[in-house]
């Protein structure tokens, strides 16, 4: 559902593109001098979300899961390199118009949007008559502040729309404090490879197998009464094949074993640090005595 976007409400929004992808969270947002309204966000992306990208406002809308946008992931990927540092300069502004194919807002001699573009019908921007800055930063989120800066315009004494002076001030008698914080993901990386193969070994092998023999024995039979017939004296021989078994080797390869290679995930804790700033506040009396709280 589309509603008005408001700087502050947009500052560490997730930004969604056509495809349902998320691109990051909204790191800083810039307003249009001649609307004062949101036209550009930067997107932090990369691991610690270190890397800020550009995303144009135009026909965006932001919904419950966070601001929807025109543009798909790769351009965001592929825009320019641009340094957030609170402003936009024209040429910086064409170079991303030509890159997300968005027309260039026109402008009148005296550097101000036309009737046609202040109507709503363009993306134009007022230039500022201090510097030649096209849009400003509205936001910063990552520390918690929220800051506008007014260069092209007067009568503000250094102070923001929301009456904070450029120190963080909101008033006279109050100050915001701020600080970092560290912000820690994972991603998956590759750490090894780990190869599955065998291989032939020989080895002696014993296996006991019983066997048989033939072997000769003499048999005697006595003869009565002499029943076995005429008989002389002399010499015979008679000759008998003896038989006996012997192991036979033969040998055939058989499946004994399946093995294969799988991966469980082990979880562990990792203690990761980083340097971070913060803001302090001191009260410094007419004696010259500090006291830091």
């Amino acid at each position: 559902m589309a509603k008005t976007m408001q700087p502050q409400e947009l500052i560490d929004s997730a930004v969604v593109d056509p495809n349902g992808h998320k691109l990051g969270k909204v790191g800083n947002v810039y307003l249009a001098d001649a609307t004062h309204q949101p036209e550009w966000i930067t997107v932090k992306t990369g691991l610690f979300g270190t890397k800020e990208s550009f995303v144009p406002l135009s026909g965006a809308h932001t919904d419950h899961d966070g601001v929807h946008v025109q543009v798909d992931k790769d351009s965001v990927s592929d825009a320019p390199r641009i340094d957030a540092d609170g402003h936009l300069s024209p040429e910086e502004s064409a170079q991303l118009y030509k890159h997300y194919g968005l027309p260039v807002p026109r402008m009148s001699p005296d550097g101000r949007m036309d009737d046609r573009a202040a109507q709503g019908k363009g993306t134009g921007r007022e230039k500022s008559r201090m510097d030649s800055a096209g849009t400003r930063q509205a936001a910063m989120g990552d520390a918690g502040r929220r800051r506008s800066e007014m260069d092209g315009r007067s009568g503000m004494d250094g102070r923001d729309k929301a009456g904070r002076d450029k120190l963080g001030r909101d008033d006279d008698r109050t100050m915001t404090r701020s600080e970092e914080r560290l912000n820690v993901g994972t991603e998956q990386v590759e750490t090894g490879r780990v190869r599955l193969r065998k291989y032939v070994v020989t080895e002696e092998q014993q296996i006991t197998v019983p066997v048989s023999h033939e072997e000769v024995r003499i048999e005697r039979e006595p003869i009565k009464d002499g029943r076995g017939g005429r008989a002389e004296i002399g010499e015979d021989e008679q000759d008998i094949i003896l038989h006996a078994e012997k192991p036979v080797v033969n040998k055939e390869t058989v499946a004994v074993e399946r093995a294969r290679l799988k991966t469980e995930t082990v979880t562990e804790d990792q203690t990761v640090s980083g340097k971070v700033r913060k803001e302090q506040f001191e009260v410094t009396d007419d004696n010259g005595k500090h006291r830091k709280s």
